[in-house]
This record gives C-alpha cells, sequence and structure tokens, in this order.
C-alpha cells in the first residue's frame, strides 16, 4: 500500500503569449498517490491539482505510462488548476507506482472509463469531466471515449492514434520496426522506463547500438538483442501482422459510434501518428454516436512532427508555424467544461497549415469540399533509376518506354530520410532532403517540368503503382516531393505498401512472380503549395529502413524470415498500365 504524500500549497503560473487565454486566480494544493479503484480490484494511482479553496471544479483527467512525476509534465497542470480546475494525472495500469501488469494499449479502455467515472464522483468534482494528452495519453481518451462514459464531456487527443495497427505499428501492412523496437522494448515489462538513447552513447555495447541491432534477423527475437528475455507486446505486435481481433478489440475506428462526447484532434503533417489524427476527425464527423460529437468535432494540422514547433527537419516554416497547444486545450475545456464563450464554437471546424506559403486556413471540413483529385502521371524513356536519370511527370496519360526497372537489395535498402517518424529509435524525421537517397539506382524518380504559376494541394494523397517483382512479396515505397529552385528537394507526403497486403490488410496473399498488378498506396495527406518555378517529383523504391523493416522478398510470415533474397522490380507506365499518383488539388489559401 502506497502512503499518501503530503498535500502540497502551490501558486498557479500565469500563461504568456498564447493565442487563448485567461489569466489564473487560483491558488492550488497537489494531494499525492490517490488510489482509484479499477473494476477487477486493481488500484491505479494519482495525483490530484485543484484549487487549495474547498469546491466542486470540473475535471481534467490524464493518463500516462510514462510517470505521473515526469519531468516537465508539472506546470500544465498546475496551470490547468490555478483556472479553476481538478486535474488528476495517473499511472496507468502496470507502470510507475500503479498495480497491475503492462500490456501496452490493451486496458486503456475499461481503466479510462473507471477513472472517468471515479473521478465524477468526488467530492471535489462538479461531475463534468474531460480528458487532455497527446501520443499514448490520446489513444487512452479515444479508448475511454469508446466505452461512452456518462460524465465525460470533452476530449483532446493530440498526435493520437485511433487504430494501433493501421497509423501505429504498421502502415500498408509493412511494421514500424524503428518505433516498435525504440518504444516497445524500451518500455519492457520491468515497471521503469529505460532512457531511449541508451542504444546510441558511446559507452553502449556494440550489439545493442541500434545501427546493428536493425540488422538482426529473424526479427521475431530481436527483442534479445537487448534483453535476456522476451518482451511479450513487441512480439504481439510482430505475430499480429495483418489486422486482425487482435487489433480490432482496441480500435476505436471500429466503434466511432460509441463516442458520445466531442473531440478536438491536433496533429502534424510529419507526425508518425497523422493518420489517427485524419481518421479521428474524419470519422468522428461522421459517426459519432451524438450529434454534440459530429457537430464538435475541431482538427488543427501544422508543418510539424509529434508537436508544435517553428522550425522540423530542414525547414524553418516562420513565426506563424508554431501554435501553443496549451492555450488551445484551454480554449476547448474552457468551452464545453466552464461554459465560456471561447469562441471556438463558431470557429470553421478544421484549421490546417499550408506549406510552401507558411500560412495557416480554416477550412468547412476534411477533406475540403470541393477538392479535384487529380492524376498526374509518371513516364521515362526506360532509365528512371535516380534524379540524373530520365523519369518525368505529366498530366496526359503517359507514351514513350513502357516500364522502368531496379533491384531492390535487402543487404543494402534505402535509408530513412525523414518522413513521419517520431519516439522510436532516433531517425531523421520531418522534411529533410532527399538529393542524398534519390541519388542511389535503387530509386526511381520523376521530375514534372517547371511550374508556371503555383499548384495547390491539400487532403488525402494516393499512389495508384502498376508494378511486377520476380518473387512471393516484396514492398513498394512512394514519396512526393516539392523540388525548389535551387534543387531542395523537400519531402510532402510518403507510404508504403507490402504487396502481399494488396488487396486487405485483413488477409495476406502471395503474388505470382512478373506478374502486374495495380497497387493503391496510402501516402497520408498533406497541404502544401507548389510555387512558380518549382517541380513535382515522385520518389519510388522498395525500402525506408529503420522506419519499416527490411522485406526479405520470401514470402515468409514477418519476424521468421533467418535470410534475404535480392528482388527485380518492374515500374510500368504505359496508357493500359498508367502509374500515376493522385493530388488533392484546392484552391489557393
Amino acid at each position: 500500500m502506497l502512503t499518501p504524500r503530503l498535500a502540497i500549497v502551490l501558486l498557479p503560473a500565469i500563461l504568456a503569449g498564447a493565442e487563448y487565454s485567461r489569466p489564473a486566480s487560483e491558488p492550488i494544493r497537489v494531494d499525492g498517490n490517490i488510489a482509484v479503484p479499477m473494476r477487477d480490484g486493481v488500484k491505479l494511482y494519482a495525483d490530484l491539482y485543484r484549487p487549495s479553496r474547498d469546491g466542486k471544479f470540473p475535471v481534467l483527467v490524464v493518463r500516462t505510462p510514462y510517470g505521473k512525476q515526469r519531468e516537465g509534465i508539472h506546470q500544465g497542470l498546475i496551470d490547468f488548476a490555478g483556472r479553476g480546475y481538478a486535474v488528476l494525472v495517473q499511472d496507468v495500469r502496470g507502470r510507475f507506482e500503479s498495480d497491475g501488469d503492462w500490456d501496452p494499449f490493451r486496458n486503456e479502455a475499461k481503466d479510462g472509463y473507471d477513472t472517468v467515472e471515479w473521478a465524477a464522483a468526488q467530492p471535489w468534482s462538479n461531475g463534468k469531466v474531460g480528458m487532455q494528452g497527446g501520443s499514448y495519453l490520446g489513444n487512452v481518451q479515444w479508448q475511454a471515449a469508446a466505452q461512452t462514459p456518462p460524465h465525460l464531456v470533452a476530449i483532446f487527443p493530440a498526435v493520437a492514434s485511433t487504430s494501433l495497427y493501421h497509423n501505429t505499428w504498421y502502415h500498408g501492412g509493412a511494421f514500424k520496426l524503428a518505433l516498435a523496437f525504440g518504444w516497445g522494448v524500451v518500455r519492457n515489462p520491468r515497471r521503469t522506463m529505460y532512457p531511449q538513447n541508451w542504444h546510441i552513447e558511446s559507452y553502449a555495447p556494440e550489439e545493442w547500438k541500434y545501427g546493428n541491432i536493425f540488422w538482426r534477423l529473424p526479427l521475431q527475437t530481436l527483442d534479445l538483442a537487448s534483453f535476456n528475455a522476451p518482451v511479450a507486446q513487441f512480439r504481439d505486435w510482430i505475430r499480429h501482422e495483418s489486422y486482425d481481433n487482435y487489433w480490432k478489440e482496441i480500435s476505436v475506428e471500429e466503434n466511432m459510434e460509441r463516442v458520445k462526447a466531442p473531440a478536438h484532434v491536433h496533429g502534424g503533417w510529419y507526425d508518425l501518428l497523422l493518420g489517427g489524427t485524419l481518421n479521428g476527425y474524419t470519422l468522428a464527423r461522421k459517426h459519432a454516436g451524438s450529434p454534440g460529437a459530429r457537430n464538435g468535432a475541431r482538427m488543427i494540422v501544422g508543418p510539424w512532427g509529434h508537436g508544435p514547433t517553428r522550425k522540423f527537419g530542414d525547414v524553418d516554416f516562420g513565426p506563424t508555424a508554431h501554435r501553443s497547444l496549451w492555450a488551445r486545450n484551454l480554449q476547448w475545456f474552457d468551452h464545453h467544461l466552464m461554459g465560456i464563450d471561447t469562441g471556438i464554437g463558431s470557429e470553421p471546424p478544421v484549421e490546417i497549415f499550408y506549406m510552401g506559403v507558411n500560412r495557416w486556413a480554416h477550412h468547412a471540413d476534411w477533406p475540403i469540399p470541393g477538392t479535384r483529385y487529380t492524376p498526374l502521371y509518371l513516364a521515362s524513356g526506360g532509365n528512371a533509376n535516380s534524379a540524373r536519370g530520365d523519369g518525368v511527370l505529366g498530366w496526359e496519360k503517359p507514351a514513350g518506354a513502357a516500364s522502368d526497372r531496379f533491384t531492390y537489395d535487402p543487404n543494402s535498402p534505402v535509408p530513412t530520410h525523414g518522413g513521419n517518424d517520431c519516439c522510436g529509435a532516433p531517425i531523421p524525421a520531418g522534411p529533410v532532403d532527399q538529393r542524398m537517397v534519390e541519388a542511389r539506382a535503387d530509386v526511381l524518380v520523376y521530375t514534372g517540368p517547371i511550374l508556371q504559376k503555383p499548384l495547390t494541394i491539400a487532403g488525402p494523397v494516393r499512389m495508384k503503382l502498376h508494378a511486377a517483382t520476380d518473387g512471393a512479396d516484396t514492398d513498394f515505397v512512394v514519396k512526393l516531393v516539392d523540388v525548389h529552385p535551387n534543387g531542395f528537394a523537400m519531402n510532402l507526403a510518403e507510404g508504403i505498401l507490402r504487396a502481399r497486403y494488396r488487396k486487405s490488410l485483413e488477409k495476406a496473399e502471395l503474388l505470382t512472380p512478373n506478374q502486374a498488378y495495380e497497387l493503391e498506396i496510402d501516402m497520408r495527406a498533406t497541404a502544401n503549395v507548389f510555387q512558380a518555378g518549382h517541380r513535382i517529383r515522385i520518389d519510388v523504391t522498395s525500402s525506408n529502413f529503420p522506419q519499416y523493416d527490411r522485406n526479405p522478398n520470401t514470402g515468409e510470415p514477418l519476424g521468421s524470415s533467418a535470410k534475404v533474397r535480392v528482388a527485380q522490380q518492374t515500374i510500368f507506365h504505359t496508357p493500359d498500365r498508367p502509374s500515376h499518383i493522385v493530388l488533392p488539388v484546392v484552391e489557393a489559401p
């Protein structure tokens, strides 16, 4: 039994420089290690930040696997409490001070429901509860909301997944290796959290360094590279490589009709969980279980990774790019829990940042009404290998050579260089100059003519790729790139497809060698203005390592291959097999 810590009285901090602000006026107190009972008898421990006076207050619940005493977490909680909220921050099951066994994501729905309803019944609560936080702390909100707790009024899941399969551990059937190992194995069944940088420090044993670990085969025993015992969740994620019941049981996207509290999602064009941000909004808007949740859904997407910033990767997006996430939270909860007219209820529901012009714009919905989905076709003289090749793009169906070919060798994969990543192994993320990878012969590069006037896109991006391989399975990777007049090649969107999942992510079907297939590759989404003088570019290859595991080209189940084979790849671009990207063209912001 943990002993409650002494209550601490703190003076509230004043938030400065925010888009929305309301002065703090309440001295606060902190009560530590409050036991919150779950329905199965397990106790989860929480700290409570609230005004020091007696009274009943709206409650914000924050549930975290990273430790409720984690450095940097306290200031936001103090700021909320100083503005009249009771804030309950809780270690999730099996983490730090909470009892029970740690099984990532799988207990959060019921535990979240129980915590919300317990908080609503406390003497310091007025019965109105919201949930707040980002990443894992955002997914737990979605999972609790899908249990329909009666006292949950609103949630704010920032940079959060809505389907752990589709927008966390897999994309297009390919396994997110760097994240799964660098996040999942580090957070092993022990109660503490090991530092993620221990695999890159100079003092780390060579066999522990990421640069060596990720090459080990088979993947299903990769956890033993750092620990002498299996890490259950890592092995579960590999074993369930298809979208099966293991994933459906914890997918909010399967249960959006049960979400009755309005949600404000918040994400970045380069965040690894961008799919969860976009799907969370669109599915809530269409399928949430109450008019308030459907009409009240809100979304902001900026030029960020896993949190707001001005500069990300190689690009400085200007002084307006950074936005105060805390201030937006306050505006949202003041509206829903305090009943204050903050203006958020009358805003258009979607606000996005357009790269290329560094400008914010509001829209009536997402995808943007009136979007023109426009095909842009690949073509070449048969030698599109690297940026020095003859690959081109055009608005008309292609003429010229029928195909391009390249060799994919899993022992020499294309390295991850920017894109949608975070939170696992330290690899370059965000908008990063692609010329390094575009110099490789195993990357097909298709570049359009110099634009004479700007072209604006905003919305989901899809690739229709006609391709063949000489084996039973392989991967295809596609990037959309904005080429600046000085040659800087800025990646905008990316996607991958494990070809055996071309028909369905629920069931694998191996390929017939050398047979042509039409493959649809989900490249998530972006918003960008291609300026006059710029060029549009598409890169096509078969690896993006270590963000994704190397497809060994053998057709064996994920994680079981102890060897790899070299694959010969063919990309077709003829009038009958017109490989093309579909761009969401919109009016300029």
